[in-house]
């Protein structure tokens, strides 16, 4: 379109150039052709628009907004229309305490109340994107700005709004994901009324207090002192139940022992044990007794 606008110039030019006396008057008509052919090869230039992808155009004619939206592609249109180009792409807007790690510099991390007065401190990533057929709307009613109109302010007050039904403790552990559920919603609501979709919620962080801290660190160490005495415990009473059944077969051996040997049995126990030393490669004398046990004498 500056092509065209230039031509015009040229055009204007020309005309004065022919009311002019000579010798400008002379080169009037070259001006004047030069000026019609640069503002025709203008609006043919300008009626050639290319959408690149993953981008969607919004035309505007006078600034009046038009309802149809150009896909990604080569588009033949008005040459006095101008074109807006949205990304459709999913973005990423992230808050966070560590610098340069979400788009604005330094800690943009969002700080909020617990139910139980206490701040915490939450790093939150959201992922978006642009409903292509309600860029007109976006750009009639919000304008190119969407992020820092809709986006950021949405994203900050559902958290706020939320946070303040849960104490810092449970924020930080078994409420987690109930709060992450809320605040996708509530956002999921209000992007899509203002032409935005909205992907995931991300809660990268929460950050409690030093001294919830402190306090969750001292609870999770009695519980791990706790879970190891109950270890030691269990151990000595396997013991103590060990030796109680070692106890009770020796007692249960030597009642069988008591009550189940009979003199005749002993006898032939005896017998049996003489017979072996009587066999033995070994040397020796054997001087039988009577009643008694023998008397084995050796020669070694």
């Amino acid at each position: 379109m500056f092509i065209a606008i230039l031509g015009v110039i040229v055009l204007v030019v020309g005309i004065v150039l022919k009311r002019s006396p000579e010798p400008a008057g002379r080169f009037s008509g070259v001006v004047s052709i030069a000026g019609i052919a640069m503002v025709a090869v203008g609006l043919l230039l300008s009626m050639f628009k290319v959408i690149e992808p993953g981008k969607v155009g919004v035309q505007a004619l006078f600034g009046k907004v038009q309802d149809n939206v150009l896909e990604s592609g080569l588009h033949i249109i008005n040459p006095l229309v101008d074109i807006t180009t949205f990304d459709i792409q999913t973005q990423t807007y992230t808050m966070s305490a560590v610098s340069n790690e979400g788009q604005k510099e330094g800690d943009d991390a969002i700080r909020v109340l617990s139910s139980d007065g206490l701040e915490v401190t939450i790093d939150l990533s959201v992922l978006y994107k642009v409903t292509p057929d309600r860029a007109p709307y976006i750009l009639q009613n919000i304008g190119e700005n969407y992020i820092d109109k809709i986006v950021r302010p949405v994203s900050r007050t559902a958290i706020r709004d939320n946070a303040v039904a849960y104490a810092a403790v449970d924020l930080y552990s078994v409420k987690r994901q109930e709060f992450q559920d809320k605040i996708n919603r509530y956002i999921t609501t209000n992007f899509a009324k203002r032409g935005l979709e909205l992907q995931q919620i991300l809660v990268r962080n929460i950050t409690l207090p030093a001294s919830v801290r402190a306090s969750i660190e001292s609870k999770i160490n009695a519980e791990q002192d706790a879970q190891k005495m109950q270890f030691v415990l269990q151990k000595e009473r396997q013991e103590a139940e060990r030796k109680r059944v070692e106890a009770q077969g020796i007692a249960d051996y030597q009642k069988i022992l008591s009550t189940g040997l009979s003199d005749k049995q002993l006898q032939y126990e005896a017998i049996k044990a003489q017979k072996e030393i009587a066999l033995s490669p070994n040397t020796k004398v054997i001087i039988m007794g009577g009643k008694g046990n023998p008397i084995i004498l050796s020669d070694k």
